[in-house]
């Protein structure tokens, strides 16, 4: 069960990258965060096993994935370890993964290819979660967000 999603920014692949990488924070959409309004902090540690981190209020810190590949300004991977009841998944072979490729688009864009793939290693609820993330409420609406933000740099 996968889900591909393509869009293309107004960025060369080296800022696109960095823009989705080192700046997550000031474009990911806070309502898909469990601290919302309150989020002190969403990243991407970038480098492989680097985790992926939300901090809200008061220290809170949840863990929602790890670095599987790092390849700067081509492709960046990551588990998707949020399972879906929309709850943090602890175990790594109940994750699905999450892989962005940067490819050299005309005039200075860079394509953007999402692949969120392993959907059935979340068990109950993959194929409903599958769904989700493919409907307009899911990356779609988060990859509109960095393409906005890209538009805005």
């Amino acid at each position: 069960m996968n889900v591909t999603k393509k869009i293309v920014v107004p960025a060369t692949p080296h800022d696109a990258f960095n823009y989705f990488v080192y700046e997550l924070n000031q474009w990911w959409p806070k309502a898909y965060t469990w601290s919302g309004e309150k989020l002190v902090e969403i990243r991407i540690n970038p480098q492989v096993n680097g985790l992926c981190t939300e901090t809200g209020p008061f220290g809170f810190r949840c863990d929602w994935g790890r670095v599987t590949e790092f390849t700067q300004s081509v492709k960046l991977s990551f588990t998707w370890q949020i399972s879906p009841a929309r709850i943090p998944e602890p175990d790594p072979d109940k994750a699905s993964l999450v892989s962005i490729l940067f490819t050299k688009s005309l005039y200075d864009a860079t394509d953007i290819t999402l692949i969120h793939s392993n959907f059935e290693k979340h068990g109950d609820g993959a194929s409903g979660y599958a769904e989700a993330m493919d409907s307009e409420q899911g990356w779609p609406k988060i990859l509109d967000a960095f393409k906005v933000y890209c538009r805005n740099q």
